[in-house]
């Protein structure tokens, strides 16, 4: 996941004007779970990627809805056919992606016709 993240997931929510943030790479003194908790709050809205069915993602994409807020699904092409996606998600509107530069694209567009031009023009320090 470190490829999507690094080649699309970040570089498509700063050109969209958000700010990418990645919990394991946040430094914290908390306990991990009321850190992931706390920055979900804070959040405008979450990208989860369901490749490789991690089952974070599931709890995280659940707080983020309970809290009514965007979640923009996500998942490699290969895994919808070897796994399939669990019933209570597949009814939503998944980014289904072959390549990390399909994924950019893909997002950024998703981001945008979401939740519009973000507040930065350039990248964050």
């Amino acid at each position: 996941m470190n490829d999507v993240y690094e080649q699309a997931i970040a570089p498509a929510i700063i050109e969209a004007g958000y700010q990418p943030l990645r919990i394991d790479r946040l430094e914290h003194v908390n306990r991990i779970d009321d850190e992931i908790i706390g920055q979900i709050k804070r959040s405008r809205f979450m990208v989860a990627d369901f490749t490789g069915q991690r089952h974070g993602v599931y709890f995280e994409a659940g707080l983020m809805l309970g809290i009514e807020r965007t979640v923009i699904w996500m998942c490699r092409k290969e895994d919808f056919a070897k796994h399939g996606l669990h019933f209570d998600i597949r009814q939503f509107n998944f980014i289904a992606y072959e390549s990390t530069a399909e994924a950019r694209k893909r997002l950024y567009d998703r981001i945008l016709a979401l939740e519009g031009q973000g507040p930065f023009t350039e990248t964050p320090a």
